[in-house]
């Protein structure tokens, strides 16, 4: 398929989308306007749903439900696995979309789609390995059978960073459950989740099964489907601030919550790392979406002895980076998705020159249209300077020393969050010693890339509850039963 057939047309930035998705039907409407960050024009517009629009959806999951849940094990793989299949097919169409609405350079958007994909063909594969039970009791009075049931009602909740992964990471999961979802993306980047509903239907999702939604009243909206008894799951990936008022509004009819929240993660060099892998892994752990994503590298802690090669090698390949717009076959590093981030990042790196910063290469916003920042370096970076503390969400690289395994351990773990971190060290033993040390939910060992669908992905301390993706992943949207039999 390409962007001039007849069915593409959801890949056209100059076309409406549908409408609002729910129960199988696009009910139209406008109000949101989808901004494309290389331009700053508006690509198109979506609906903007009521909280009525909410309920509608809620009913139309409920309306569902028994069917799905009684669907086989099999059969929910089958359609998963076609809706891998379509996304495999339209690729590039989708890659191009999220560029458009995104930014993100060609390349990675591609990334994504293949990543995003892969959610759907794993969890095609797990549906039909939901696990369960038979032991006997310790006191030999009965026999212990734990079944598992889908949890039910789901409403997932997405940001823009990765429009098309972060729903397949959750919709892929609950489905194979036999779980029911509300899909609300981020207003930013709607129309790749519209673009993944249509898909969906294609796959042969059932009406009602997965429901879209766009609002400009997110709080409104979410409390009123947290608020209904018939919603027994939220998951959500986004801020700390905003998951802690989610997790309380969820505590007043006690949903179930898994929350991805916000990361600070630590990049480490040791004097023994290859300085070669480190600089490409370091590449792609602050790079990776031009730096806009939870699991960016976002403090470089590197030891004295090498610290200066790396600085330098790190300002060479940064600088070397194209910026440009996202659909550009030549752009390696993209536009920020507002210019509010912008202003954020560049308040970060002026604060920090303030006090006693150096900048490498970059350092301040590019002139133009889109929403640009340059990839940047900046070293002799004061500890208690907020670029330190605070999640940057863009192409920006603090480099600090230290001279002991101690010291590393303690600065990587002074911060309240504890999503990711990456280690760099030619001796594993040291590697995998202060990798147990870091107070986080995952750990790169000499690689600039954590995330695969096989694997539990999640946070401790201030980034998150629960985890999303691997065998675990699909727990989250099931209730263990447990039944105590004689026979």
């Amino acid at each position: 398929m390409t962007l001039d057939s007849p069915r593409a047309d959801f890949a056209d930035p100059g076309l409406h989308a549908r409408g609002l998705f729910i129960g199988g039907d696009w009910l139209p409407g406008g109000g949101i306007p989808v901004t494309n960050p290389s331009t700053a024009g508006v690509l198109a517009e979506v609906p903007d749903a009521s909280v009525e629009d909410a309920m509608r959806a809620v009913d139309a999951a409920e309306a569902a439900a028994a069917g799905w849940r009684a669907t086989p094990p099999r059969q929910r793989a089958e359609i998963l696995r076609r809706w891998f299949g379509l996304m495999t097919d339209h690729a590039e169409d989708l890659a191009r979309l999220i560029s458009l609405e995104n930014g993100k350079a060609l390349p990675d958007a591609r990334g994504e789609v293949a990543y995003a994909a892969e959610f759907f063909r794993w969890y095609a594969e797990e549906a039909v390995r939901i696990p369960g039970e038979f032991r006997h009791a310790p006191s030999g009075a009965h026999h212990i059978l734990v079944d598992h049931d889908p949890i039910g009602i789901a409403v997932l909740i997405t940001p823009w960073n990765f429009p098309a992964a972060m729903a397949t990471r959750k919709i892929g999961p609950a489905l194979a459950a036999g779980c029911t979802v509300i899909l609300k993306p981020a207003s930013e980047t709607p129309l790749t989740a519209y673009a993944m509903a249509r898909l969906g239907a294609e796959a042969g999702v059932p009406p009602g099964v997965v429901n879209v939604l766009t609002t400009t009243q997110p709080g409104p909206v979410v409390s009123a489907m947290l608020a209904d008894p018939r919603v027994r799951k939220l998951s959500f990936t986004g801020s700390t601030g905003v998951g802690r008022t989610l997790l309380a509004e969820a505590a007043k009819t006690v949903v179930s919550c898994s929350m991805e929240l916000g990361g600070n993660a630590p990049f480490l060099v040791f004097d023994d790392a290859d300085l070669g892998a480190a600089l490409d892994g370091a590449m792609i752990a602050k790079m990776r979406n031009a730096g806009e994503a939870c699991t960016a590298a976002n403090r470089f802690y590197v030891q004295a002895g090498i610290h200066d090669a790396f600085v330098a090698g790190l300002t060479a390949r940064m600088a070397a980076l194209v910026v440009g717009a996202g659909t550009d076959p030549a752009t390696q590093v993209g536009p920020m998705i507002t210019t509010k981030a912008v202003t954020k990042i560049d308040r970060l790196v002026s604060q920090a020159v303030a006090r006693g910063a150096r900048v490498t290469t970059g350092g301040a916003p590019l002139p133009g249209s889109g929403y640009f920042y340059p990839p940047t370096v900046i070293e002799n970076v004061p500890e208690d300077a907020e670029i330190a503390h605070e999640e940057i969400f863009g192409p920006v690289a603090p480099v600090y020393r230290f001279e002991t395994e101690e010291q590393a351990i303690r600065l990587a773990n002074s911060t309240e969050y504890g999503l990711a971190a990456y280690v760099y060290s030619g001796d594993l033993s040291r590697a995998l010693r202060v990798g147990k040390g870091i107070e986080t939910g995952m750990v790169a060992i000499n690689r600039g890339l954590m995330s695969d669908p096989a694997a539990p992905f999640g946070g401790a301390k201030q980034s998150g509850l629960g985890r999303e993706g691997g065998v675990t992943g699909i727990l989250e949207f099931m209730e263990p039963k447990y039944f105590a039999v004689n026979f």
